[in-house]
């Protein structure tokens, strides 16, 4: 593959991995591969298990490239030429998160039922194992005085958050003072790695000023969602498992091009408030804050998993199977809370400096 990703090298070797070339790795054998996407994996010589990025395999979102016409789906992670090639299902399994992710398989691709396993969402059992730490987390990103915590969060697209309406972080920065609440953005780290980290702080160098603060693309998002009073946000992954946690969500409205109907995101836009351009920011949040119940989101929690802290047990076993191992007996797997987040609150944070 010759496409390059900012800082995906530096990640891999900050958890003490080997960064190793394609065209090296196709000429290698290996017991088995772990991939969250499709593309080029009938060249890797293992078996291969596939796991979902982002909420489940049955996407809700439409095509991201600039250029494809308004309206026309995108593959849904599940679509039969994802998964067969020359007559063949190349997967030795596919990671689901929920039984309706199954039947949705059995009727677009038949022949690959037998390699699915629907495990749960890993994320999602790490986020409710979280919660019992939510005071702790609202400290580390700097919570004090009774302030209210939103995190404004933002896939990448032409249509999300940032993409389709960038003047809402001036708005934030205006709008929600730093006496009053304690923002932090999380954006989706494709958009750190196409425009780099020097890029993205400059951008948002007067939203930090105002003494609001970011996420690093690396971690953060998961506990800051966990601290919550309220979420900002797009058709993101972000979003979605907010409002499964019970976060009051407002979304914006441009994100609505990019949405499948029928899909999770979609459920979401029909529960959620909506981002109004007129109204002030504060005022809004506020007021979600205000009039929410704890089970507004009760249905898009039932849709992200059909396994409830299951997923490390059925993965785990997953893995074993496909290696022809015995599980080891001694020491069961456990859905662990997130790390403490460490939020950038200054422009140039962690960045050299020239002399």
């Amino acid at each position: 593959m010759s496409d390059a990703w900012h800082g995906v090298e530096e990640y891999v070797r900050g958890w003490g991995g080997v960064v190793l070339p394609w065209e090296q790795v196709v000429r290698m054998r290996f017991d088995l591969a772990l991939a969250a996407s499709f593309q080029e994996i009938h060249r890797v010589p293992a078996p291969v298990l596939v796991s979902p990025h982002g909420v489940g395999m049955v996407k809700s979102r439409l095509s991201p490239w600039d250029g494809v016409q308004e309206g026309v789906r995108a593959a849904s992670g599940l679509d039969r030429e994802l998964l067969v090639r020359d007559g063949r299902v190349v997967p030795a399994a596919v990671l689901l998160t929920h039984d309706a992710e199954l039947d949705r398989l059995r009727e677009v691709c038949p022949e690959a039922v037998p390699r699915a396993a629907v495990v749960g969402d890993p994320c999602y059992d790490r986020l409710v194992a979280s919660l019992p730490f939510r005071a702790r987390y609202r400290h580390a990103l700097g919570v004090r005085g009774g302030r209210t915590l939103v995190v404004v969060s933002s896939t990448w697209s032409r249509h999300s958050l940032l993409g389709g309406e960038p003047e809402f972080f001036a708005r934030v920065a205006a709008e929600l003072p730093a006496d009053r609440f304690r923002v932090v953005t999380a954006l989706h780290p494709n958009i750190w790695s196409l425009h780099g980290s020097w890029q993205v702080r400059s951008w948002l160098a007067d939203y930090l000023d105002a003494g609001h603060a970011l996420l690093p693309p690396e971690e953060g998002w998961r506990a800051a969602v966990v601290a919550a009073d309220a979420v900002i946000g797009d058709h993101g992954s972000v979003t979605v498992y907010a409002a499964a946690l019970g976060v009051p969500v407002l979304m914006n409205s441009a994100s609505v091009h990019d949405e499948s109907p029928g899909s999770l995101t979609a459920l979401l836009r029909d529960l959620s408030h909506r981002l109004d351009g007129t109204r002030p920011v504060d005022r809004q949040v506020c007021d979600a804050i205000a009039a929410h119940q704890p089970d507004r989101y009760a249905g898009v929690a039932a849709r992200i998993t059909s396994q409830p802290d299951q997923a490390a047990t059925l993965v785990r076993r997953t893995i074993y199977s496909l290696l022809r191992m015995e599980e080891p007996e001694w020491k069961a797997p456990v859905s662990g809370p997130v790390p403490l987040p460490v939020p950038i609150t200054r422009w140039n944070d962690g960045l050299d400096q020239a002399c």
